[in-house]
């Protein structure tokens, strides 16, 4: 890397090197703001309509019937509920709480936050790209349109988009964190690094491993030079002191629910280590599809090519910006989960834009390789330079066009809730009983929960809200769940596990139940399954 390909050290010698220009014409200057925001605003644009198709068909699936169900509650029933259970969502259930009061509790009106907050997260990753990229040339700008378009059709930016949980929003914020990085890295002043800790700081409020965005940064700053930067201020090798300060700050500030999430670790207690499968799972996921996994990673591999070769490792070049972002926090979260399972494919949902903005440099740096080919002298060049570019696009577009489709179908959510709901709606009879094998399958039955309301639930202890957890509590006498059990013909017995099969029972409880049900003399008169839902009949 020349010094002139960065500048020199000193800015004022930088400006007293650049050679007087006349200024550009005012209608120039206008055409170049107005092809700055469009390199935002077509992105964001087709997000919103990629995202908002269809945006109320899909079921609520188990997760979605947490959040209807907990910000449905008072807001001082709902602070009760974050001191026993899942303060991790604490944020997103609190705002929730103010929107639904005023826009609603139906799936559409769910999941309408979560697609504003993924088209403003496309907008930014678009303006993320094109910064990393140069900012002011012709090559910059297509690079971030290429970075929010590929962003803006990804299949899971559709999935998240549609999804009544926090991830969409803890992606808006890692988006904007990265941005700001971009702006506080080359000008240095505190405002900057404020802002950046403010957006780390909300994207850990939101989900706590979102401050993996942190560990990317600081690979990010590794992968930098210094030289170029007019930033002041004190560094620790490549790393601005005010980056740790700010990174230190983002930490503090979340440490006390850091703290409580550390007192309810149960709640992710069902999570396994990580094995082949799941390393599988999430290359397909952050691609949109199992076919899509070898496009995008040639793609990712011409931007980092593009970056090393073209670029001359520039400062902050889109390969330095997405790889870590890309691969630093899945990482960084299985190596843990060989010591302690921590690890799900939901939880580095945030590092999406990262893919799209390495993968968006690729395409770029296929039009600038055109360019240097017989190809280039050919008019109209633009047309001849795009080719290959466009081919990789109709190829993605081809590829994309089926998972596209299918993130919207039921099927690809765990569960079926509005389906289960309407199997019990047809099928039950008064004075119908209910067993939720294990006792928190109960929230399969919130989703939707008029039918589920009118089934007798003998193993109710205290209900959610005078619990203040999100299932409620079970009795935990077997004799005293003997002596509820009279006068019953007919029981559902309500499971969701993974496997698609009956589980076997696992408490004291869960037994009893099985037992009684023998006792009696009932049998399966009825099974039916709704994704992960069983909905298993018994009657005489």
């Amino acid at each position: 890397m020349s010094e002139t390909d960065l500048g020199p050290e000193d800015p004022a010698a930088a400006v007293a090197a650049e050679p007087l220009r006349p200024p550009a014409p005012a209608a120039a200057r206008d055409g170049r703001a107005w092809s700055r925001w469009l390199v935002i605003a077509v992105p964001m644009a087709v997000s919103a309509v990629t995202g908002g198709y269809e945006i109320g068909s899909p079921t609520l699936w188990r997760d979605e019937a947490y959040t209807k169900d907990a910000i449905g509650r008072s807001a001082g029933q709902l602070f009760a509920l974050l001191g026993h259970q899942d303060a991790v969502h604490g944020a997103y259930y609190l705002l929730m709480h103010v929107i639904a009061g005023v826009i609603g509790t139906s799936a559409t009106a769910l999941r309408f936050p979560s697609l504003c907050a993924m088209v403003i997260a496309t907008g930014f990753t678009a303006a993320v790209g094109r910064r990393a990229a140069g900012g002011r040339a012709a090559s910059s700008g297509l690079t971030g349109l290429a970075a929010g378009l590929l962003f803006a059709t990804a299949p899971y930016m559709t999935y998240y988009a549609q999804m009544a949980r926090s991830y969409a929003l803890e992606t808006m914020f890692a988006t904007i964190a990265t941005y700001l990085l971009l702006r506080a890295w080359p000008d240095g002043r505190w405002r900057w690094w404020a802002g950046y800790a403010a957006a780390v700081a909300l994207t850990g409020l939101l989900n706590i491993f979102g401050l993996l965005i942190l560990a990317a940064h600081g690979v990010t700053l590794l992968l930098t030079s210094v030289r170029g930067s007019s930033a002041a201020g004190a560094r620790i090798g490549r790393i601005p002191v005010r980056w740790l300060a700010a990174a230190v700050a983002a930490v503090a500030v979340l440490s006390p629910l850091l703290a409580v999430a550390g007192r309810q670790q149960q709640q992710i207690s069902w999570l396994a280590r990580p094995d082949l499968k799941a390393i599988e799972r999430l290359a397909s996921t952050t691609a949109g599809s199992r076919d899509l996994v070898l496009p995008f990673a040639l793609l990712a591999l011409a931007g980092l090519v593009t970056a090393v070769l073209a670029d001359r490792w520039r400062p902050l070049n889109p390969a330095a910006v997405g790889l870590p972002w890309l691969v630093m926090p899945p990482f960084l979260l299985i190596a843990a989960s060989f010591v302690k399972p921590v690890y799900y494919v939901r939880y580095v949902e945030f590092c999406l834009p990262g893919l799209a903005i390495v993968a968006g440099a690729g395409l770029t740096g296929l039009i600038t390789l055109a360019g240097r080919t017989p190809l280039g002298r050919l008019r109209p060049a633009w047309a001849w330079t795009g080719l290959p570019a466009l081919l990789v696009a109709a190829v993605l577009a081809a590829l994309l066009a089926g998972p596209q489709q299918a993130i919207r179908q039921n099927a690809a959510r765990p569960d079926n809730l509005r389906l289960a709901s309407a199997i019990v709606a047809a099928h039950e009879q008064p004075g119908d009983a209910v067993f939720y094998i294990p006792f928190t399958m109960h929230v399969l039955g919130t989703g939707y929960p008029a039918p589920f309301d009118k089934l007798r639930d003998l193993a109710a202890g205290r209900s959610a809200i005078a619990s203040a957890t999100l299932t409620g509590t079970e009795i935990t006498s077997p004799a005293e769940l003997k002596s509820r059990f009279t006068d019953v013909r007919r029981v559902w017995v309500v499971t969701g596990a993974s496997t698609y099969k009956f589980p076997t029972p696992a408490t004291p409880m869960d037994k009893e139940k099985l037992a009684l049900i023998a006792a009696a003399g009932l049998h399966v008169i009825g099974r039916w399954q709704a994704g992960e839902v069983m909905l298993t009949l018994y009657g005489s």
